[in-house]
């Protein structure tokens, strides 16, 4: 589906043709929705009910709803040539690229703290490839995940492997202005897993001590390992890059769970932060009510 019969579907070519008032079609309300303060980052398929399964109708619709950024773990894998039209659409609607995951992720086996070469280099290939990635699509931040632990290893070298294999790769990243982010993982989500809390990421980056690897704070996976979200920012707020959303329990979208999230986006505003919020979560609710609910629920929310 082309970007007009985008518009036709929705109802909106009449008005945009005419150059009158675009419609919120998410709201059901006149005029043209008010640019989020925060800059709220959806995922490809969050608004397939409306927008259809086109990646470049959904980066207008999300564009439509006054959403100014935009996140895809996915775009490492896609199409050199769809790359290239995503970014296309997101220069010409003002949507900034948040992360994308940098390297191939072992779900079921170690990877970065077990000191192997072979799985060292294939890290970093993947870094390699990510360079290109990123300057094609615009793209700053990258996601790092450095995998299960090796139970047969005692902590402290698995911790050495890792900070090893991230200075090399900030070595490949510097050059460009690119930053990796270190995703810590709940245990209860993702057991196993050797990357958990913040602490940990942050006594990873001070060691690794380059402006390319920095945290992904994911406030859904912070509430479940450790909570405190809110002094757990400002006692690592040095070594943050990125953040992404999720409410507890549930991990759907901000107001169905315990997260004040209000309050968290205020203080991340006062502490100076105007970077992406990846909405790295799934909708309570089912269709095109799910979907409008879901951008309902970001309107309370953003405020400070």
């Amino acid at each position: 589906m082309d970007r007009r019969s985008f518009l036709s579907r929705t109802g909106l070519a009449l008005t945009a043709a005419a150059g009158g008032i675009v419609p919120d079609v998410s709201l059901g309300k006149s005029g043209p929705p008010v640019p989020f303060r925060m800059r709220f980052a959806p995922h490809l398929g969050m608004f397939s009910a409306h927008a259809g399964g086109d990646p470049l109708d959904q980066l207008h619709f999300m564009a439509d709803q006054g959403f100014t950024a935009f996140e895809d773990n996915d775009m490492r894998s896609r199409d050199t040539a769809v790359q290239d039209a995503m970014a296309r659409v997101m220069q010409e609607r003002g949507l900034a690229m948040g992360v994308f995951v940098a390297h191939t992720l072992y779900w079921s086996e170690p990877t970065l703290t077990t000191g192997r070469t072979d799985r060292r280099d294939e890290f970093l290939a993947g870094i390699r490839e990510s360079v290109d990635v990123a300057k094609r699509v615009g793209a700053t931040w990258m996601t790092v995940v450095p995998g299960y632990v090796t139970l047969n290893l005692d902590p402290g070298y698995q911790t050495a492997h890792v900070v090893e294999a991230l200075k090399r790769a900030s070595d490949i990243l510097e050059p460009h202005g690119l930053v990796m982010v270190l995703e810590p993982l709940n245990p209860r989500d993702h057991p196993g897993l050797f990357l958990r809390r913040i602490p940990q990421a942050y006594e990873i980056c001070k060691a690794v001590d380059s402006p390319a690897c920095k945290i992904l704070d994911d406030l859904y996976h912070q509430q479940v390992t450790e909570g405190n979200l809110i002094p757990n920012i400002d006692a690592a707020w040095d070594e943050i890059a990125y953040f992404q959303i999720g409410d507890n329990p549930g991990r759907k979208e901000p107001t169905t769970g315990e997260i004040n999230y209000r309050n968290v986006f205020g203080h991340l505003h006062a502490k100076g932060y105007r970077g992406i919020l990846g909405m790295e979560h799934g909708i309570s609710g089912d269709g095109i009510e799910g979907e409008k609910r879901l951008i309902e629920a970001y309107r309370e929310v953003d405020s400070f």
